[in-house]
């Protein structure tokens, strides 16, 4: 039986390493509503070191992600009511270092943690207990699954509705999360075609099972589609929108199902979207007897647990690639520390990426970890 630590309400608490937890930290808020990250976001150098409640756990963050939808978060796109001043950064990856009596029950200090919640792009986040995800060790890989890889499998599990033979098209392929819809449709036994803008990417997505990769800078994807599948295909995981997504409705199957996860050439404009001929929609659906379902994580959070144990279990098991790009390849080299989240975004952007873009934090001097 080990003892129980409540450091709820103590403001000059220790580690469990014995490293002082500081009084002041850094953090990226948003200070002005904008689509231009830069613009929008602010690093703060002597934010206060928020104290965790009884159900909660304080993460020292050690690995961050990058997600397309960090710029709709900043223009304040997802709930108008949100004025800024607001903390940005949808996910990470640490140690608990210090923690509430109630959460004290399920977890310890020093214990590797992964979570989803507003405020991840900050040296500490305090996180509920029941929002954190326990892991067996502090991987950057464990982030990949976090939203990337829950937002793939869900989807394709509760609308792709997947079977042996079936042809799935996954734009921006080699991404954080095109990197999961190709693996998961592979492993239902279906022919996948992914689309990607250089040949190193087309070598990744190879080397993960994709059947037919389309480098839409060098090949003509409408032509492609139209010559090697002339019947269409039968499931699209969409997160580009715009021409991509005109291009891949017209190249569905007769029941082919669209499924939009996102539409990242859209995002950096001011109104957040890119034209699509949308006015064609109802007799290209009919005709076709096709359909185009939207899919947002938040809707689908009561099968979240149960999605990330799967994929948990693919990776510990050596069934699941999950690539991280640390921008080792960027101009100015790997994205370390908080004020590398601005270079990071705008790599994703760029389309540069291959896999998940992950920022890591490194730990101050003092500590021993």
């Amino acid at each position: 039986s080990r003892p129980i630590l409540d450091m709820s309400y103590s403001r000059h608490f220790l580690d469990f390493q014995g490293s002082s937890i500081p009084s002041s930290m850094k953090k990226l808020v948003v200070t002005k509503l904008s689509q231009n990250f830069r613009e929008a976001v602010t690093l703060q150098q002597d934010s206060p070191v928020p104290l965790p409640g009884d159900g909660d756990l304080l993460v020292r963050n050690r690995f961050v992600g990058i997600n397309a939808s960090d710029i709709n978060y900043s223009a304040g796109r997802y709930d108008a009511s949100v004025k800024p001043p607001f903390d940005i950064g949808f996910e990470g990856v640490g140690e608990v270092v210090a923690l509430g009596l109630s959460a004290s029950a399920d977890y310890t200090l020093g214990q590797a943690v992964a979570y989803v919640k507003a405020g991840s792009f900050a040296e500490y986040t305090v996180v509920p207990a029941r929002q954190a995800v326990p892991l067996p060790s502090g991987k950057p890989e464990f982030l990949t699954l976090m939203v990337s890889g829950a937002t793939a499998y869900l989807s394709l599990k509760e609308l792709g509705d997947l079977s042996e033979g079936k042809k799935v098209l996954v734009t921006a392929a080699a991404g954080g999360t095109g990197q999961f819809a190709v693996q998961l449709a592979k492993k239902a036994k279906c022919h996948v075609i992914g689309t990607c803008s250089s040949d190193e990417k087309g070598g990744f997505l190879k080397s993960i099972g994709c059947d037919r990769t389309i480098n839409y800078k060098t090949e003509n994807v409408e032509s492609v589609l139209r010559k090697d599948y002339p019947e269409g295909v039968d499931v699209v995981y969409e997160s580009v929108g715009g021409k991509m997504f005109d291009l891949a409705l017209n190249a569905l199957a007769i029941k082919g199902r669209l499924i939009v996860i996102g539409f990242i050439a859209g995002y950096q404009n001011p109104t957040g979207l890119q034209p699509i001929k949308a006015e064609l929609l109802p007799a290209k659906l009919l005709k076709k007897s096709a359909s185009v379902r939207g899919f947002f994580l938040n809707h689908y959070l009561s099968d979240y647990k149960m999605a990330l144990q799967h994929l948990l279990k693919l990776y510990e098991r050596g069934d699941l690639v999950c690539e991280v790009d640390f921008g080792d390849m960027s101009p100015e080299g790997k994205f370390t520390g908080l004020e590398s989240v601005f270079r990071a975004v705008d790599y994703m952007y760029m389309g540069k990426n291959i896999g998940k873009i992950v920022v890591e934090l490194p730990h101050s001097v003092n500590s021993k970890l």
